[in-house]
């Protein structure tokens, strides 16, 4: 799931790793998060250490195990700048080299490397109970290319919403399934 709706989220900046809480509406968006039925059996909670991550993983009432892995790309000179005032030159390189990391920042290839090996460590549970991940636009997209089998570039192919909920299970042969993606109709949008 990626966390409820930040004030840097609202203004429509680039949010890495500063580490800001919930708005009031992202609060009521980890609340809604936090009653869905079909989320009721998870035994656990795996997050994000940032704030924003933290505090939406709160509303479940379950034990919460912080997880350096699923933490956002790191945009180095560019987190918190407004997503217009970001060069095309950054996004370009960013689409053109999985390997390309802008100043003081993190490759995409970098976030998929560490999310594969953090899919890959839950797997064996995950195939057993459900878990739920508390995270952020990169590290979902890399979750769902990891149950896909898709590759990295696909990450430009999707787009994930505060609030939502992508769901990862276990096929008939065992291997992971995409269950859902970006599932939004329990969140309020006021």
């Amino acid at each position: 799931m990626r966390h409820g709706r930040t004030a840097h989220n609202a203004s429509r900046r680039l949010l890495g790793r500063l580490d800001l809480p919930l708005d009031a509406l992202g609060e009521r968006q980890a609340q809604a998060l936090g009653s869905v039925p079909a989320l009721k059996g998870a035994v656990r909670v795996v997050c994000s250490p940032l704030q924003r991550a933290r505090q939406t993983a709160d509303a479940f009432g379950l034990p919460v195990t912080v997880d350096e892995r699923w933490v956002e790309v790191d945009y180095g000179v560019y987190d918190g700048v407004p997503l217009d005032a970001v060069p095309p030159s950054v996004w370009s390189n960013f689409r053109n080299d999985l390997a390309w990391a802008p100043e003081g920042g993190e490759s995409l290839v970098a976030v998929t490397d560490r999310v594969r090996a953090a899919c890959e460590d839950l797997w064996d549970e995950a195939r057993e109970h459900d878990v739920i991940v508390l995270s952020h636009v990169s590290p979902i997209k890399a979750a769902v290319l990891w149950s896909l089998g898709a590759a990295p570039e696909a990450l430009w192919r999707m787009f994930v919403e505060v609030a939502s909920v992508s769901r990862i299970g276990a096929g008939p042969d065992g291997r992971p399934l995409l269950r859902s993606f970006n599932e939004t109709h329990h969140r309020p949008h006021r």
